[in-house]
C-alpha cells in the first residue's frame, strides 16, 4: 500500500491531509496543525487542570505525540481530531494522578482569587465560581462538561473520546449537570 493511502487520503477525515503533510516533515503543515488545533487544545487542558502554564505542557506533549505517531498514523480506525483530544485527556489525568500523589506537609499558599474591590466584575466572578465547580466535579463528569459543552463535540465524538457508550456519557453529563446546578444554585435565584 503507497504512502498516502496507508495515511487514508481521501476519507472523512478532514485533518487527513494535512497529517500526511505533517508526516512527510512538511513545516508549513505543522505550523497549520498547531495553529488548527491548539486553541482547542489549551482550551480542554486548562479547564481540566485548572492551570494555564500546565495546559501549555499538556499541548506541547500532545503535538509532541504527533510528530512521532504522524508517520505512522492510518486514518479509518479512528478520527485524528478524537484521537488527539483522547491523548490530550490521558496526559491531564496523569498529571491530576501526580496532584494526587504528592503529600505534603501543610497546604500551600494561596493568593485570593476573588475579585478586588475596585473591580467588581461580576461576570469575572460568575466565571472563577464556575471553573472551581467545574474542578470540584468528578474527573469523568468534568471530562463529559468540558468535551460536551467547551470542546463542543458531539454526543458520539465525545464517547469515543472517552471511551464509554453514549448512554454512559449522557449519564455522566446528567450527573455533572446536576452537580454543577446544586453548587451554583444561589446564581440562578440571583
Amino acid at each position: 500500500m503507497d504512502a498516502p493511502a496507508r495515511r487514508g487520503l481521501g476519507t472523512s477525515d478532514p485533518d487527513a491531509e494535512l497529517l500526511s503533510r505533517v508526516a512527510d516533515g512538511d513545516p508549513a503543515a505543522a505550523r497549520a496543525l498547531v495553529a488548527r488545533k491548539l486553541p482547542r487544545l489549551l482550551s480542554l487542558a486548562g479547564r481540566m487542570l485548572g492551570d494555564p502554564r500546565e495546559a501549555e505542557d499538556v499541548a506541547q506533549d500532545a503535538f509532541v505525540r504527533v510528530w512521532k505517531q504522524a508517520p505512522r498514523w492510518r486514518a479509518g480506525e479512528a478520527k485524528f481530531d478524537t484521537w488527539l483530544h483522547r491523548v490530550a485527556m490521558n496526559l491531564c489525568y496523569d498529571r491530576l494522578r501526580r496532584r494526587r500523589e504528592t503529600p505534603m506537609a501543610d497546604p500551600p499558599e494561596r493568593v485570593d482569587e476573588g475579585p478586588g474591590p475596585d473591580r467588581g466584575l461580576l461576570a469575572a466572578d460568575v466565571g472563577r465560581r464556575v471553573a472551581r465547580a467545574l474542578q470540584a466535579l468528578p474527573e469523568r463528569q468534568r471530562e463529559a462538561i468540558v468535551l460536551c459543552h467547551y470542546q463542543e463535540l458531539g454526543n458520539i465524538e465525545a464517547a469515543q473520546v472517552m471511551g464509554v457508550s453514549v448512554e454512559a456519557l449522557e449519564s455522566l453529563l446528567a450527573r455533572g449537570r446536576r452537580a454543577l446546578r446544586a453548587a451554583l444554585s444561589d446564581l440562578a435565584e440571583a
